[in-house]
């Protein structure tokens, strides 16, 4: 038995991996690096599966905002940087035979309009979305089916 498709925001800063990067990446696929926040980890490690959509969202930049539509592409597996003392997500404390960090591949499937934080908040289908939430920072938060449907059925297709 399969179980349904989960969905998810992915936050990225744009000069590191924007949604550009993304589609221009080999098979339009890149590893997602860097995650260092433990409950952020666990979603990947232990709820995101092969085929979730992804919201891709652009943060730390002048318009942050969903930037494009993507999808889980693989498990996960080590992240390298965190063994890698030239990389700004180097964790000493991390060993190589019992990692503490995951990655895993993400595939764009198309860039959209920017759809802004202000835009989110205008909608009231979409008050509860954790990106929304007063002091939310995680880099990874799921996407309820209703939310991920006004998204791209409703702003993305402009109904």
């Amino acid at each position: 038995m399969t179980r349904p498709t989960r969905y998810w925001l992915m936050k990225s800063e744009p000069n590191e991996c924007s949604i550009d990067d993304a589609l221009a990446a080999p098979k339009a696929t890149v590893p997602w690096t860097g995650v260092r926040n433990y409950q952020a980890r666990n979603f990947m490690r232990d709820e995101m599966q092969v085929g979730d959509g992804v919201l891709f969202y652009h943060s730390s930049c002048p318009e942050p905002g969903i930037a494009g539509i993507a999808r889980v592409a693989s498990g996960t597996r080590a992240d390298p940087t965190q063994f890698d003392p030239t990389s700004p997500y180097y964790d000493p404390k991390s060993p190589p035979d019992k990692p503490r960090w995951l990655l895993l591949d993400v595939q764009a499937v198309h860039k959209t309009r920017l759809i802004s934080l202000g835009e989110l908040r205008e909608h009231p289908e979409l008050a509860e979305m954790r990106v929304l939430q007063r002091g939310n920072r995680l880099s990874i938060t799921p996407v309820d089916a209703s939310e991920w449907a006004e998204i791209t059925e409703k702003l993305l297709a402009g109904k």
